[in-house]
């Protein structure tokens, strides 16, 4: 008899091998990098606390007894009003950052194909080593597509 057919077949091993490195890993990752970001709420969430913990730990001469009593008013009425929003709804912090991340990246795209399109211009006209002619001339610069093809962002 071979050694393989010797021992017993354990049809979750290679599952379990992958849990305990998925966990060593994220392990690692905890030690090296702190713990992993909560959700959009709970980032909200602390966010305010922060502010509210830096504002009022704020003690300035120029404010009076009764402005730092209106800030501490403010504080206790911002955190009243945030907190029910995300008890209720703690998914739409989630998707409301995802949008912000879609929209960042859509603004990053412009953006930089936009300066491509401006250096490769200036370094032609000046000499420099970029082509002469100018990217929106180019019908293979992917960047020059819009939905139709034929549409342009101009962030001027």
């Amino acid at each position: 008899m071979s050694e393989a057919t010797d021992r017993p077949v354990d049809g979750d091993a290679w599952a379990d091998a992958c849990a305990e490195d998925l966990a060593a890993e994220k392990a690692r990752r905890r030690a090296q990098y702190g713990p992993p970001p909560g959700s959009a709420a709970e980032e909200l969430r602390k966010l305010v606390d922060a502010v509210a913990d830096k504002v009022s730990s704020l003690q300035t001469p120029l404010l009076g007894v009764a402005a730092q009593g209106a800030v501490q008013q403010a504080i206790r009425q911002a955190r009243s009003a945030v907190e029910p929003v995300i008890e209720r709804n703690p998914q739409v912090f989630d998707h409301l950052a995802a949008a912000g991340n879609e929209l960042l990246a859509a603004y990053r795209s412009a953006v930089e194909g936009q300066e491509s399109r401006w250096t490769r211009t200036t370094e032609g006209a000046s000499g420099g080593s970029g082509p002469s002619k100018k990217a929106a001339d180019d019908p293979s610069d992917p960047r020059d597509e819009g939905p139709s093809g034929t549409e342009r962002i101009d962030l001027d």
